[in-house]
């Protein structure tokens, strides 16, 4: 093989394909040429052909940097099938797998070396890229490097400034890249000068796209997987316990299927990916784990057992299957659990506040999509800046939804959003609407509000999905700083003030009040959620800041015990379970301000640990009695006075009479004469 072979001579000789996909040739060229590029190319598209052939035609190597280690394996040892000299160092190489790269490396033989991003930063790495003779960088996935993308790693942020001492060339792919995504791709990997781009489009025709409301979820996905038996699969699931629990019960209904989440071991993954790979009909259930590294060309099929976490990674998950360009299927099955779930996780993260306003905006948008009214392929590539047609590939296109007139219902809606100053969930404007009068309606006159009950001719399910849809149609959002309660956005103003007409789907109402199961029992109810994610938020924050897990902090039945009674004072919250002295001290404060979202006041040292202990209203009380007899009952006796020492002494003692009163050291006489009856009074009120 020769540098000077050209592109199209190698494509057919090295890789075997006749000619270019369209969108190809031209990227191709330009990386060849040493022209700064970005590609954004659908999955499936042949991008990283787009590397990997002028890779071939170039002096020297190609550095290719990759996100997961199943990405670069994968594509390693289908380079090498083609005869081609490429290597990857990663964490997961035996000693021979190392030996044999650095063997390349110093004959001069390897085309492609494929790292990392968080191995370019170890000791030694940029050596070893040197002397590899790294004449051009490849970042695939490059999406990684924008904070405001699905899926930020901070290591890529190294790839541009080491592409600047290297004075190599540089080209970025990615097939899921919104505006603002591309926008930071070329700040961070690119200095802010524009590289040439190529946006070779979004849509993936052949594959159907379907969503669904969640109806016993483990069912559905079963029912899913039996009608395309035998075809490889993945199901996405939200948990690490839901891959292994489904997988289970995939394989008892006779499929062949496999877990596979970051948790497990090196080998034990990497068998999965291999039997992935070798085997026809396997189904791999898994979290976004088993993701960018899917190299498959016959995946039939993609379901989600949650909802993902944002339309970029579902738009890139849906992308694993039919890369062959041949039918292929997917549904999306969603509840109100995923989308608290989704909430909460963007809460609960450091990130600053307009990245979570950003991420809350792309989970409405993936909530559009969910509750779309037309073309979910319209809808969309729409997203994606692109403008297409009915597509008949989705499952509104074969079965158009009822629609109906809802801008009174959202107004109504609206109104009791804004009659409680927008401080609310869906939860409790659905009790205003529908006229129930439970004790929180109660508690803040909601009851008396002009809308109480002017909702309640519709079901508490059917207020539900017109919150849902509204979220979906961006007319509410939450609000982080409100612990999620809902306000309202500028584009519901109209409809507020009924100068714009909304639309919303009747099957949504209808499968909302007709088809419900029993709710999923969740760790607080729907209201508290919010307050839920706001104390996990905080929780998260300090634990980070002292490198400790979580619950070391405090485990979630701390937290849940505090959304539920609500303490107003450091004494109730001692009362919490998992709350001792020294968590109180340490954190409580913290947690209290979260609760009830003002400054707690200094306390004394030997006050909070009574506080701690309970007892901490007892002092409080005894501290008042000295006070008012300082001077005795007439206000005219020899001062006296109790300190703070004291007053804890019989605080912790308890004494119920005269006689066990005079056994606390520093109650004298005098002292006994003046305070005995009063403190015994104020020790009995506990």
């Amino acid at each position: 093989m020769l540098d000077t072979d050209t592109p199209t001579a190698l494509l057919a000789s090295v890789f075997g394909f006749p000619e270019f996909r369209p969108g190809q040739e031209e990227i191709v060229q330009a990386v060849l040429a040493g022209e700064p590029t970005l590609a954004i190319m659908p999955t499936g598209g042949g991008k990283s052909l787009c590397f990997q052939l002028p890779a071939l035609c170039r002096e020297g190597a190609t550095l290719v940097v990759s996100p997961l280690i199943a990405l670069m394996r994968d594509q390693v040892a289908a380079l090498k099938a083609l005869g081609i000299e490429a290597g990857a160092l990663c964490s997961a190489n035996t000693e021979e797998e190392n030996a044999e790269v650095f063997d390349a490396i110093e004959a001069g033989r390897l085309k492609l070396l494929y790292m990392a991003p968080e191995r370019l930063n170890t000791s030694g790495a940029e050596h070893v890229i040197r002397r590899a003779g790294v004449r051009l960088i490849a970042v695939d996935e490059a999406h990684c490097v924008s904070q405001w993308g699905h899926d930020f790693r901070p290591d890529y942020l190294s790839i541009g400034p080491l592409a600047a001492r290297l004075k190599v060339p540089l080209a970025a792919f990615t097939a899921t890249a919104d505006a603002e995504t591309r926008e930071e791709i070329v700040t961070r990997l690119f200095g802010g000068t524009p590289p040439r781009s190529f946006l070779r489009g979004f849509d993936r025709p052949n594959i159907r796209l379907a969503f669904t409301a969640k109806d016993s979820p483990r069912k559905q996905i079963l029912a899913y997987a039996a009608a395309r038996r035998g075809q490889s699969g993945i199901v996405y699931c939200g948990t690490r316990a839901r891959t292994e629990s489904l997988a289970a019960a995939l394989s008892a209904e006779g499929h062949t299927a496999v877990a596979y989440h970051g948790g497990m071991e090196p080998e034990p993954r990497r068998s999965v990916e291999r039997r992935f790979q070798a085997e026809d009909g396997l189904i791999v259930v898994a979290t976004v784990a088993f993701g960018m590294g899917v190299d498959k060309p016959d995946i039939r099929w993609v379901a989600h057992a949650d909802l993902p976490k944002s339309i970029e990674a579902y738009y890139q998950e849906i992308g694993r299957s039919g890369r062959d360009g041949l039918p292929a299927d997917t549904l999306t099955l969603y509840g109100s659990d995923d989308i608290r779930l989704r909430r909460s996780q963007i809460d609960e993260g450091l990130a600053p506040p307009e990245r979570k306003s950003a991420d809350h905006g792309r989970l409405n948008a993936l909530l559009g999509l969910s509750e779309a009214q037309g073309c979910r392929r319209v809808q969309l590539l729409a997203y994606f800046g692109e403008a297409a047609e009915p597509c008949g590939n989705c499952d509104l296109c074969e079965n158009p939804p009822e629609l109906f007139d809802g801008t009174e219902a959202v107004q109504m809606a609206l109104s009791a959003m804004l009659r409680t100053g927008e401080w609310f969930g869906a939860g409790h404007l659905v009790d205003i609407l529908i006229g129930n009068p439970t004790d929180k309606v109660k508690a803040r006159g909601h009851d008396e509000l002009p809308t109480f009950g002017v909702g309640k001719a519709r079901k508490r399910g059917e207020w539900q999905a017109i919150y849902r849809q509204m979220l979906g149609h961006d007319l509410v959002r939450p609000d982080p700083e409100r612990h999620g309660a809902l306000r309202m956005t500028e584009a519901a103003r109209p409809i507020l003030r009924g100068e714009a007409p909304v639309t919303l789907r009747k099957d949504a109402i209808t499968r909302a009040t007709e088809n419900r199961r029993p709710a999923v029992k969740t760790l607080v109810s729907e209201e508290d959620e919010p307050l839920l994610s706001a104390l996990k938020a905080k929780r998260r924050a300090l634990a980070e800041a002292q490198r400790v897990p979580a619950y070391v902090v405090f485990p979630d039945r701390t937290l849940i015990e505090m959304v539920e009674s609500r303490p107003e004072t450091l004494d109730k919250m001692a009362q919490i379970s998992g709350v001792g002295a020294k968590k109180l001290e340490r954190y409580g404060a913290e947690f209290l301000g979260v609760l009830t979202g003002a400054a707690t006041p200094e306390m004394h040292p030997k006050r909070r640990a009574l506080a701690a202990s309970g007892k901490g209203e007892a002092f409080d009380r005894l501290h008042a009695a000295a006070h008012q007899l300082y001077r005795g009952e007439a206000g005219t006796e020899k001062p006296l006075s109790c300190d703070t020492t004291l007053l804890r002494r019989i605080v912790e003692r308890a004494p119920t009479n005269h006689d066990d009163l005079a056994r606390v050291q520093g109650m004298n006489d005098a002292r006994l004469e003046r305070f005995a009856n009063a403190f015994l009074a104020a020790l009995a009120a506990e």
